[in-house]
């Protein structure tokens, strides 16, 4: 009796297990009228045009973006642009994701309605106003407003943007920063939280994030403990104007303390690296002195950690920075002297890109001097003449292949002095952090 019971229930498992498979093989058919004429996916926003045709709202977008001007299924040209959205299709769909939810499919939310350019440019009024005033509270609220319409979709970010709310937002940065920053930290901090991603500015926007105020308090922000508005400072000060953040006491100082501890955080690193090689690349009065202070404070080491673990876009920042180092005597003595530096630049040769490339040339061009044969020797053994050649056959810019084409002539007087080693086998993942 027990071993009949066992069977059955064996059996009955086998059965529904079986169903169950049957279930999840059966292939849904979305109906034609639910798809998109364009992405020919099931639409979850769907809005109507003039013609009468019903498209996602995503889809239909983008081809009025790509300033196309006609309808894509009737080709009539769109006497307006207005999208009118479709509440009868959007509960048909939704009715029938309902009914198909045994199959896997999941119910499209009721999207929000998508905010104007009036609404906005109403809103970035007011902030002025609130600004004039030096009213931090309303200004707050209303910047608020502007982030929670943000977070709802991609379409309200492009719609804030293109209204003129980075230069508004600018200009609220910087009328709060002229007043005292600790009396106005929220309210600031909550600007810098929304300016991120209205990046790039325009000519007005990065004239008022430029103003000696504006810089003091990101520099500020920088320093401070708040790990989300330092790295959202670190993100604006790399779209100011770098003149005028050369002139901005700490800077330099304020970078490479978000550089040592931003290691492993690619955006963060990514923007800090960004504003250095603006400052060391820079035609400022001061350049040579704010290099000689970026060596002093080991910006080298910190450049070869970079190098070492970042990615493509790291990589080639870091190598950026390190050749204009390389343009100051005292930065160039630091390079040469520290041994990880040479192999390191030579293994990045051809791994990475041809911006990276170019970069690793040009610093190895200006540290093998003629009278350093130590030097010479040391990248002969890591391989740099092979690599070279190879640069060479592949091809490369003219500027490249003219410091390729000198650092060969240079090395070969040298080879008979070195025995050559692959340098893409060295490995510096487990090497101790020189700093």
């Amino acid at each position: 009796m027990v071993l009949s019971w066992t069977r059955r229930n064996v059996f009955r498992r086998a059965k529904k297990e079986k169903e169950q498979s049957q279930l999840l093989e059966v292939e849904v058919v979305i109906p034609n009228h639910f798809r998109c004429p364009v992405s020919l996916e099931l639409m979850t926003d769907p809005v109507t045009l003039s013609t009468g045709i019903t498209y996602d709202r995503v889809s239909i977008e983008k081809w009025i973006e790509g300033e196309n001007r006609t309808c894509p299924v009737t080709n009539q040209v769109l006497t307006t642009f207005d999208l009118i959205p479709n509440h009868a299709i959007r509960m048909m769909i939704q009715d029938w994701c309902v009914q198909n939810s045994s199959y896997g499919i999941e119910r499209i939310p009721t999207p929000r309605i998508p905010i104007s350019s009036y609404e906005v440019s109403d809103t970035c009024t007011r902030i002025l106003s609130a600004c004039q005033r030096g009213d931090n509270k309303r200004c707050q609220e209303l910047v608020g407003k502007i982030k929670v319409w943000g977070r709802e979709s991609e379409r309200n970010k492009r719609c804030i943007v293109g209204a003129g709310a980075g230069a508004v937002l600018a200009y609220a940065f910087d009328c709060f920063s002229s007043n005292s920053i600790d009396k106005h930290v929220v309210v600031l901090e909550e600007v810098l939280e929304v300016m991120t991603w209205m990046i790039p500015f325009g000519e007005e926007g990065v004239s008022k994030l430029s103003s000696r105020a504006s810089l003091n308090s990101l520099v500020w922000f920088l320093e401070g403990k708040d790990l989300a508005s330092r790295q959202s400072a670190a993100l604006l000060l790399k779209e100011v104007c770098v003149q005028e953040l050369a002139k901005v006491g700490n800077v330099v100082e304020a970078l490479v303390k978000m550089l040592r501890e931003s290691i492993g955080s690619s955006t963060s690193t990514k923007a800090c690296l960004a504003t250095i090689f603006n400052l060391v690349s820079s035609a400022a009065a001061n350049r040579e002195g704010i290099v000689q202070r970026f060596v002093e404070l080991g910006l080298v080491s910190l450049l070869l950690e970079a190098i070492v673990d970042g990615e493509k876009g790291v990589c080639e920042k870091a190598l950026g920075v390190l050749d204009c180092i390389c343009d100051c005597q005292k930065g160039k003595e630091v390079v040469e002297t520290n041994a990880l530096a040479l192999p390191l630049v030579v293994k990045k040769l051809l791994r990475v890109s041809p911006l990276a490339s170019s970069f690793a040339v040009s610093i190895l061009r200006k540290i093998c001097d003629k009278r350093e044969e130590g030097v010479l020797v040391e990248a002969l053994q890591v391989g740099v003449f092979q690599k070279l050649l190879v640069m060479l056959q592949v091809g490369c810019d003219e500027s490249t292949k003219e410091n390729a084409t000198r650092l060969l002539k240079l090395l070969n007087g040298y080879r008979n002095k070195a025995e050559c080693t692959d340098s893409s086998s060295l490995d510096f993942k487990h090497l101790k952090k020189p700093f």
